[in-house]
């Protein structure tokens, strides 16, 4: 038997839009490429419309593959078959409207074009992973072939909608958020301990709370929220969620436009002084919005003062004479280590990242080198350590190396070990005059002449000796090599 609405569609049409007092109209083409076109030749009555409308419910009321999934005085929401259909009626609206809206086309996850990084993403760890998309543009199919993917694996699936609206196979479970609440649906997750929860729609602050709830509770959970770009996405977290726990709930944005993967990014937070500030008192806990593919930072997000701003970071093109400065330091520092990162960022101000056990050298008695080395470039420069989560900007040349390539010279000497109040004695077995370097581990530390009475003394407070004394009781061993 014929639906009353089969009329209205053709093979290319994405969604019927029915309204008294107009002619019938539809959309036709594919999410981003469509035309708006009438298809009946006579306006349509509320008398029609209320008849239609009764046939939908009755339909969907005796079909098992239909639904009345909201029901209310002035509207009414329902899945018959694969339409989704809306009804509205006054006095909420000002006349009898119908709409419908029908999948055009099921594509299967490995028929979008996406790089082996994010499709290895989505196959080992999906969680944390946002769907975004402006109206249309096809999330839904996205998200039903995402769903469906993990089915397919063996996995088992559930999805929380409101209303249920996605097309997916018999073995995934479709939960209707609006029949229950958000605890009933908190409850049914962490006992039924799905491997993949998929969360369409997000909408209102309770389904921001829901979604974070589930997520920091350990659920795999994949999210689906409207946003006309990726940053719009992310910012209808900002103010719902803490600014800390967002990188913990989402870390992953997966922008869907005219139906294809427009661009991929990712969320982390790292404390740094944020983009376009200059001093490093100025540092706080930043979560960086970046490339997914290439890892550019795209913008930052941070308190400042009582609110909370979303920055884009801005390349700044470097002048020649903090080009020429960074070049100057970074050729001085490589004598003491090929490990170093030097950030120019302001015409008066420097910072030089090199490993740790490097900044006593860099530095020098009381200062001296690292002074000397100020006057050179006439800016003043703030010595700081290597780490994994240094900032570098456009305006930084970084020169790195494995401190296991540094070079080894001579043979290792043996020696005994004296603490004595601030300082700490190591007598080598074998005075003599040539220079002689401390080797933690494989790792170069600093060169000494010892004389005939055979003794290295270092000072516990300073940087080397904080890292000599760190290394002895980790037990690490520490080597003394001569020429």
């Amino acid at each position: 038997m014929q639906f009353c609405l089969d009329k209205y569609f053709d093979s290319e049409t994405m969604s019927v839009h029915l309204r008294e007092g107009t002619l019938a109209m539809a959309k036709k083409g594919v999410p981003g490429k469509w035309r708006f076109v009438p298809v009946s030749n006579e306006e349509l009555t509320s008398d029609l419309l209320e008849s239609l409308s009764e046939e939908i419910l009755d339909v969907a009321h005796h079909n098992s593959e239909s639904f009345v999934d909201i029901d209310r005085p002035g509207s009414t929401i329902a899945q018959v078959g694969r339409y989704r259909i809306v009804i509205v009626r006054p006095p909420l609206s000002d006349g009898w409207e119908i709409t419908a809206v029908r999948p055009v086309k099921t594509l299967a996850l490995q028929e979008y074009s996406m790089s082996e990084k994010l499709r290895s993403r989505i196959a080992e760890q999906a969680e944390g992973i946002l769907i975004a998309g402006a109206p249309g543009m096809g999330k839904s199919t996205f998200s039903q072939a995402l769903a469906t993917y993990f089915a397919e694996q063996g996995k088992i699936v559930k999805t929380i909608e409101a209303p249920r609206d996605l097309v997916v196979p018999n073995s995934i479970t479709q939960l209707a958020l609006n029949r229950g609440t958000p605890e009933e649906i908190h409850d049914i997750l962490l006992l039924s301990r799905p491997d993949y929860s998929l969360f369409d729609e997000m909408r209102n602050p309770q389904d921001f709370s829901l979604f974070a709830d589930l997520r920091l509770a350990g659920i795999g959970l994949v999210g689906v929220v409207h946003g006309t770009d990726p940053l719009d996405a992310i910012q209808r977290f900002i103010g719902k969620l803490d600014l800390g726990m967002i990188p913990h709930v989402i870390d992953t944005v997966v922008f869907i436009k005219n139906g294809t993967i427009a661009s991929v990014l990712s969320i982390s937070m790292i404390v740094k002084v944020p983009s376009g500030m200059n001093e490093a008192d100025l540092a706080r806990p930043v979560v960086v919005i970046s490339d997914f593919e290439t890892g550019k930072a795209y913008s930052e997000v941070y308190t400042y003062g009582e609110e909370t701003v979303v920055v884009p970071v801005e390349e700044s093109h470097q002048s020649p004479v903090r080009k020429l400065a960074a070049e100057t330091i970074t050729r001085v520092v490589q004598k003491y280590t090929d490990s170093v990162e030097v950030d120019v960022i302001s015409d008066n101000k420097a910072v030089v990242r090199v490993p740790q056990h490097c900044i006593a050298q860099l530095i020098g008695k009381e200062g001296r080198t690292v002074q000397k080395l100020e006057e050179q470039v006439g800016m003043s420069i703030d010595v700081q350590e290597l780490t994994s989560t240094a900032n570098s900007s456009s305006g930084t040349i970084s020169s790195r190396a494995d401190s296991h390539n540094e070079k080894q010279r001579g043979r290792e000497l043996s020696y005994q070990t004296q603490s004595a109040g601030n300082r700490i004695d190591l007598f080598v077995a074998e005075p003599h005059d040539n220079d002689v370097h401390l080797y933690i581990k494989n790792d170069y530390i600093a060169t000494f002449k010892i004389g005939k009475k055979g003794v290295i003394r270092i000072r516990k407070d300073n940087k080397l000796g904080k890292v000599v004394m760190d290394a002895m009781h980790k037990g690490e061993a520490i080597r003394i090599l001569t020429e």
